[in-house]
């Protein structure tokens, strides 16, 4: 694992000496013959792609479904996007290099999938994400800092995939590593958009009070002139559960409303929460 410490500190040492921008290189014009170039240099980082074994690892991770739509940021030669669409998902391309994206499209037709992919030459900072059910990023933790805020205003449910780098206190849903020290990169996280629970609920019993940190979830319910603390508060998208006063809630989240089941002693009911405007 020494190779890999050395090569994420080069990349970090050439990102302190860039400005601002977007994974990889800008050019002015493209080229028919362009071939890129490991370690080639960027606005914000180097060039490397992400390991097929990765990719493979990255997307089973993602649990995929011909339904969803799949947008992978800084998107480099294809290969994230073409291996989606090779299991049957529509999917695109984000990335700022023209030559790049002109050789992924070729990538893509090489491959047969050029009917389910899309190659955008764009901004990813700006770009509108609000149709992905499944982002992947392999980009330093800095961009991923900045880009945290519109991340978590997509859809709840939304899966997002990175490849070595963390969201930082955004702890992930799931970690997988693949078994290989050869291989540079080999490390991918899962998180799930979770949905928005913080505040006050008017439910079955009295008064839910929320806070949220992300996916965690704690707070109060107020019932019968009594305060009780509700415990292991978790969101998995839109699916929100918790337990309080030996109760099993679990529920689903729909902007303003929660509703689900309550179990206690073996019995189960119908449970629904309005959220306080």
């Amino acid at each position: 694992m020494k190779s890999k410490k050395i090569l994420v500190s080069v990349i970090f040492g050439i990102t302190l000496l860039m400005q601002p921008g977007i994974l990889l290189s800008q050019t002015n014009a493209t080229k028919s013959d362009y071939e890129p170039e490991l370690g080639q240099e960027g606005k914000d980082v180097i060039w490397y792609p992400t390991p097929q074994v990765l990719v493979d690892k990255m997307l089973d991770m993602a649990k995929l479904t011909p339904a969803d739509y799949l947008i992978d940021l800084g998107s480099g030669d294809g290969r994230i996007v073409i291996t989606a669409a090779k299991r049957g998902v529509n999917a695109a391309g984000i990335e700022y290099n023209p030559d790049m994206v002109e050789f992924a499209k070729k990538n893509a037709a090489k491959e047969g999938v050029a009917d389910k992919t899309d190659f955008i030459k764009a901004d990813l900072y700006e770009y509108d994400l609000s149709k992905a059910t499944v982002i992947t990023m392999f980009l330093l933790p800095e961009i991923n800092l900045k880009m945290r805020p519109k991340l978590l205003e997509l859809k709840p449910g939304t899966r997002i995939i990175t490849n070595t780098f963390s969201m930082q206190d955004w702890t992930y849903d799931e970690m997988q590593e693949i078994d290989d020290e050869s291989i540079t990169w080999n490390t991918a996280y899962l998180w799930i958009v979770p949905a928005k629970v913080e505040g006050t609920w008017k439910c079955n019993e009295g008064e839910l009070k929320l806070a949220q940190n992300y996916q965690m979830v704690s707070g109060n319910l107020n019932s019968g002139g009594k305060s009780m603390e509700i415990t292991s508060g978790k969101l998995r998208g839109d699916e929100f559960r918790f337990v309080c006063n030996g109760a099993n809630y679990k529920c689903r989240v729909n902007k303003n409303s929660i509703k689900g089941s309550m179990e206690k002693n073996g019995k189960v009911s119908s449970w629904e929460a309005i959220k306080k405007m």
